[in-house]
Parts: structure tokens; C-alpha cells; sequence
């Protein structure tokens, strides 16, 4: 073989390989999908996007765009459904500009309630029928193809948040040549506005069977242990506390608040905390919706704290090591957890992220609760959240550490994170992809007519076979390159 022709070689592999990367850009078709999570304290609207010739390999997916709908949950709306559609419209057609105008009618919108909604329905709101009924007509109208309004129950919205943040972290597959392998999960931590999600695969999930979620995904079986506690999301919490705080006050219109900061005054209706169904049986035999009561912040992270466990119902389980509080089965936390929502938002308000020590979170925890009002930089934080983050502080404190038995040796393995790379970690992402099946029940196997062992020594056989070939070439391009610059000798012939 010529230097010329091992040179035209090269140059045509190297030609070859742009080809084939550049098609892949250039033939690129994106196929998108809308879910809107509509939440008890905010909705949010999260659009999707993947390769259309991929959509069952992980990590294909990936959040474009997120959109905060203005004003409350939706569930806030139950009286009067038509006030939704302004603010649904500021976010929707952002939307429509985001997804090219051809693909709107293929576009699949997705709409899941969460907490807010069950109480809506455990409540027996008699415009509950009617309020669904103006929601799906609403999303009928646009140009998206809607796939309905469904109210998730609590154990899918722990298994969808715990399906999302092992997506995106891509725990579920990990390509090899013969079969996809079983990596290990993390659990999920999700702290809503009315309810919180503990998600994990136990130490022995055949002993704890009854309490777990059979989940098949890529051909491996998942029995995930996961239970939603209703009325411990943040803001349902909080108005048990302030309705705990009024109790212990006698009735009196002006109450002192341990977990407000100090000189922080604010006055709200009995039907802000009492109008829930988290504390209906709260409520005093001199209840007035619109009465008002002066809570007056006092900024006592020590009281605060002792109010908060009053939250919880720890003499339910009568010393069981299996059963944390109010009862409820759980078995031992193991590994490696992600906390994400309202978790993530008050850790950073803290100024922590990532992973720290519980001595770490105590000391940030009181520092934060001992301030007065005006050290807070309300121009940060929102009024509402600024002044409730002591409490969210203490009441996360309690939730892990007293309610999941997280200790100072396994609260290091919490990591508190809220995206991973530009997409949010949320149930959304999971009930996407259970409800378009985009993560397979069966794992794609490779049929080889060949034993595991035997087709891995051809493989090594034709990896160094095309090493040698490789080296071979270069040989014959140095061969070339040598012969090219030997001397010339010309040899002048004399007749005899």
C-alpha cells in the first residue's frame, strides 16, 4: 500500500465521522411535553424536551423552560374558577413561544394536583366537580393536546418525586454491551406546601413488602417504601402552629410567636389557619372567619422548637423502632437521600447547600431564628417566607431528625439540591414519564447467540485486532514518510 493511499484513507475515516456527528445535529427533532404541577400554595408550569428517535433511554430528557403561575395553588380558586385563567394565560403563552407553532397540536399537556386538591376533595367542596370541569375546558381551548386534570395521590407523588431525582441523576441505567445494570438509588425527600413525601428502597424491601410500591423500570423490579403525610407540608403546618399558639393563649386577639422574628408584627384572619381542613378540629367554639388576631414575633428559636414538636404525634407508636410518629410504619432510613422543594428553599435560606454536618444546621438554625426583623433583607425573601423560615427550620429539624430518625451520622448523607443541571427535581419529571411510558417496564437486551464469557473473549480478540490494525497503519505511514526522503542516486552508464 502506497503513503498516498494510507493518507486518502485517513482523511476519508476522518471525513466520514464529521458526516455522521454533523447528521445528528443537523436532523435533530425535538418533541416536547407540558406538566403543569399544581401545588396547595403555587402551580408551576415545567415543559420538556427530548429527541423524538430516543425517547426510551435515560436521560434524554431534559426541562427548557419553568414557569411560576402568579397568585395561589389552584385549589385557592375552588370558589371561583374563572379568576384562573389570567394568570394560567401570562405562563401559557410563554410556552407557545417557546414550542415551535408546528409541533403545538402534537405537544401533550399534563395536569397534576397534589395536596391542595385532596383536601379540596376530602373537604367535599360542593364546587369541587365544577371547578375540574372549568379547569379541563380551559386547556380543551388551547392549542395543545390536553391529556386531562388528574389528582395524584400522596404515595404517587412520593414515588414520581423519588422516579425524577434517580432519572436525572441517572441511576437507572447504565449501558454495557450485554444488559442495562442495577445501579443504586437515592431516596427522596419532598416537602410541599400542604404534605411531605419520604421515598426509599429499605435494607430488606421482602420483610417490608405490605409497606412498599412495586416499581418495574428497564426490566429490574424497585419496592419502594414511601408514604405522604397530609397536613405536614410547610404551610399547613405552620397555621396548625398558629392555631396551636392562639389555643394556648386563651382566645386573646393578640398572641406572641416564638418561631416569628423579633418585633415582627403581623395580623391575620381566624379563617387564614382555620379555614383548612388540617385544623378543623382546632377551631374554637367562638370561631369568626373574618375576626383578626395580632401574632407579635418573639424570635425564640428554644420556645419555638418546643412548640413545634408539638406538631407531632410521637406517643402513637408506643416506643416502636419501626414506627417514627402518628403512628405510621416506617422501616429504617438507608443510603443516600436527595431533599428538594421547600427542603431545599429553607437550607438555603439558612445560607447552607449541598450536605453539611446536623451540628452545622443547629448552629445556622438558631443564629437565623434570633434575629430581629429589620436584619432580615426583605428585598431576598418575600414577606410571607422571610418571616416563617424559623419555623421551617425547626419543623424540617423535627420531620428528619425526631419523625425519620436521622442522626448526626446519616444526616450528612441528606443532600439538600434543587435541580440537576438545569432541570428541576420534582414529581412532575416522573409522572411525565410514567404517563407517556417513556422509561420502560423491560429492559432492552442485546440476544447474542453466544455465552456472556465467550462473546466478552471475541470482544477483547477484536479490540486488540483493530489495535494491531491501527498500529500497522501507522508502520506504513512512517515506512513512507522515510522512503520519501532517502537520497536519489543517479547512476551514469559509460560506453565500453
Amino acid at each position: 500500500m502506497s503513503g498516498g493511499a494510507v493518507k486518502c484513507s485517513c482523511i476519508w475515516v476522518f471525513k466520514l465521522s464529521l458526516f455522521v456527528s454533523s447528521s445528528n445535529v443537523f436532523f435533530f427533532n425535538p418533541q416536547y411535553g407540558i406538566v403543569l404541577d399544581a401545588g396547595s400554595s403555587r402551580t408551576t408550569v415545567y415543559v420538556y424536551e427530548w429527541p423524538a428517535e430516543k425517547e426510551n433511554n435515560t436521560g434524554v430528557v431534559s426541562q427548557t423552560f419553568k414557569c411560576n403561575v402568579k397568585g395561589p395553588g389552584i385549589s385557592s380558586y375552588g370558589s371561583s374558577p374563572e379568576a384562573l385563567a389570567k394568570p394560567l394565560d401570562d405562563c401559557l403563552n410563554k410556552v407557545k413561544e417557546r414550542i415551535p407553532v408546528h409541533l403545538h397540536k402534537n405537544t401533550s399537556v399534563y395536569l397534576g394536583a397534589t395536596a391542595g386538591m385532596r383536601l379540596l376533595r376530602y373537604g367535599r367542596n360542593s364546587n369541587y366537580s365544577v371547578f375540574l370541569a372549568s379547569i379541563q375546558n380551559y386547556f380543551r381551548a388551547q392549542p395543545f393536546e390536553f391529556r386531562g386534570a388528574q389528582i395524584i395521590t400522596g404515595p404517587e407523588e412520593g414515588v414520581y418525586g423519588w422516579i425524577t431525582a434517580n432519572y436525572l441523576m441517572g441511576n437507572f441505567l447504565e449501558v454495557t454491551w450485554v444488559h442495562p445494570y442495577r445501579k443504586d438509588t437515592m431516596g427522596a425527600l419532598d416537602l410541599g406546601g400542604a404534605s411531605t413525601q419520604i421515598s426509599f428502597i429499605p435494607e430488606d424491601s421482602e420483610e417490608h413488602f405490605n409497606s412498599t410500591l412495586q416499581v418495574k423500570l428497564y426490566g429490574y423490579n424497585y419496592n419502594v417504601y414511601t408514604h405522604s403525610y397530609q397536613c405536614y407540608g410547610r404551610d399547613e403546618a405552620e397555621k396548625r402552629l398558629l392555631a396551636l399558639l392562639l389555643q394556648k393563649s386563651n382566645g386573646s386577639a393578640n398572641v406572641d410567636n416564638p418561631c416569628y422574628p423579633q418585633n415582627y408584627n403581623t395580623a391575620l384572619t381566624m379563617k387564614y389557619f382555620f379555614g383548612s381542613l388540617c385544623t378543623h378540629s382546632l377551631r374554637p367554639a367562638n370561631y369568626y372567619p373574618n375576626q383578626l388576631v395580632n401574632f407579635h414575633g418573639t424570635g425564640d428559636p428554644g420556645l419555638c422548637q418546643e412548640m413545634v414538636s408539638l406538631l407531632f404525634n410521637f406517643t402513637a407508636c408506643r416506643d416502636r423502632e419501626d414506627c417514627p410518629f402518628n403512628g405510621i410504619h416506617q422501616p429504617k432510613a438507608k443510603g443516600n437521600f436527595v431533599a428538594f422543594s421547600g427542603f431545599y428553599y429553607t437550607i438555603n435560606a439558612l445560607n447552607l447547600s449541598g450536605h453539611f454536618s446536623l451540628d452545622d444546621f443547629n448552629s445556622s438554625m438558631w443564629f437565623f431564628c434570633s434575629q430581629s426583623w429589620l436584619q432580615f433583607m426583605l428585598p431576598k425573601f418575600e414577606e410571607t417566607y422571610a418571616r416563617s423560615y424559623c419555623f421551617s427550620a425547626n419543623f424540617i429539624y423535627y420531620l428528619l431528625v425526631h419523625g425519620y430518625n436521622f442522626n448526626a451520622e446519616t444526616w450528612p448523607q441528606i443532600h439538600f439540591q434543587k435541580e440537576v443541571g438545569n432541570s428541576s427535581i420534582a414529581w412532575s419529571l416522573g409522572y411525565m414519564l410514567s404517563l407517556t411510558n417513556m422509561i420502560p417496564a423491560e429492559g432492552k437486551l442485546i440476544q447474542l447467540p453466544l455465552k456472556p464469557s465467550l462473546f466478552a473473549g471475541l470482544l477483547i480478540f477484536l479490540t486488540a485486532t483493530a489495535l494491531l490494525c491501527l498500529l500497522f497503519l501507522v508502520y506504513l505511514c512512517i515506512a513512507s514518510h522515510n522512503q520519501k526522503n532517502i537520497p536519489r542516486v543517479e547512476h551514469v552508464f559509460i560506453p565500453e
